[in-house]
């Protein structure tokens, strides 16, 4: 990756931070060739702060930093992108960017991974989610099993609604056990994205 930190009379360029996952630009910052050196070497966005005159890495302060997922470069060379997933709100006002818009994931089936975590946590009288982490991690997977089975005899018939529904079965089973091993589906997209990059 080249970068011209020349074209500027300060040496450095700017570099726009976007959600990973969401896509939402979350904030625009300066780098100098110290300062991307150190957000490979952490795996943290760190920034050229012209105020404080230092390497400054988001969130060092706050807690709130920027996991970095890419680096990209544009076509001239001057202008980073980077891809990071944000570990809390990223405006030094406490909104989610800097431009005050709300960042949030409106992929149901990232909501429903909260739902999921939230009723493991319920009664075993109030939730089937609840029961099924009970009776542990065999049964758990066990029916995922059950479900792709299912899957599999009505996808042989024309019964379209028979299908779908058992394919909703097995995606909220299987989302079940993603959760049970303290994994989340995010773990699973990403190793997707890296394949389809090779």
């Amino acid at each position: 990756m080249k970068i011209d930190y020349s074209k500027y009379a300060d040496g450095l360029v700017p570099a726009i931070v976007q959600d990973y996952d969401t896509d939402k630009v979350l904030m625009m910052g300066f780098m100098n060739e110290a300062a991307l050196h150190k957000t490979e070497e952490l795996g943290r966005v760190t920034f050229y702060s012209r105020s404080k005159q230092r390497l400054w890495t988001k969130g060092e302060e706050s807690g709130n930093f920027l996991e970095l997922k890419s680096i990209a470069v544009d076509c001239d060379n001057d202008t980073l992108l980077i891809k990071a997933h944000p570990k809390g709100p990223v405006c030094h006002t406490g909104a989610d960017t800097c431009w005050m818009e709300k960042n949030h994931n409106s992929n149901f089936l990232n909501y429903l991974e909260e739902i999921i975590a939230l009723r493991k946590k319920a009664s075993v009288e109030e939730s089937y989610v609840a029961r099924l982490f009970a009776k542990g991690m065999n049964k758990m997977a066990q029916k995922v099993g059950e479900e792709a089975v299912e899957l599999v005899i009505e996808a042989k018939d024309n019964n379209e609604e028979l299908f779908l529904n058992e394919a909703a079965d097995l995606m909220f089973h299987y989302l079940i056990l993603l959760n049970a091993k303290g994994y989340k589906l995010d773990h699973v997209v990403d190793i997707l994205k890296q394949r389809h990059s090779k």
